[in-house]
């Protein structure tokens, strides 16, 4: 019995392929944008506004302060924030369970430094 040669080559199957490993790279992308640090935010009913480009300032559950992502204290935040714009926003990410010292620590912080476009960033519960 002789072989036929293929006269076409069938995309259906490769397609199907591709459409799964995009589904899965975008639902992956989407754990990876919600951030490296664990955070249990604050929750709010209403919605609010989006901060447009900010510099994010987060507040874990043991109090510790991380500036861009990174592990600073508040002198060092204070010197960080000194050689910014002062039209710059900031995005402040706190913990729910943290005292409320530390939160109002880091605002000080950012207002006496002369900085007045201050957000906080919270869960919004639907209801």
């Amino acid at each position: 019995m002789e072989e036929k040669e293929f006269d076409y080559i069938n995309m259906i199957p490769f397609i199907d392929v591709m459409l799964v490993l995009l589904t899965i790279v975008l639902m992956t992308s989407t754990f990876v944008v919600g951030g490296i640090i664990p955070i249990e935010l604050p929750r709010v009913v209403a919605e609010h506004e989006k901060a447009m480009k900010s510099h994010i300032v987060e507040i874990d559950n043991a109090g510790i302060i991380y500036y861009q992502g990174k592990k600073i204290t508040l002198p060092v935040l204070r010197e960080k924030v000194l050689s910014i714009p002062r039209d710059t926003s900031f995005l402040i990410r706190a913990d729910k369970n943290i005292p409320l010292q530390n939160f109002v620590e880091v605002i000080d912080v950012i207002k006496t430094t002369g900085f007045q476009k201050i957000s906080l960033q919270t869960e919004h519960v639907i209801k």
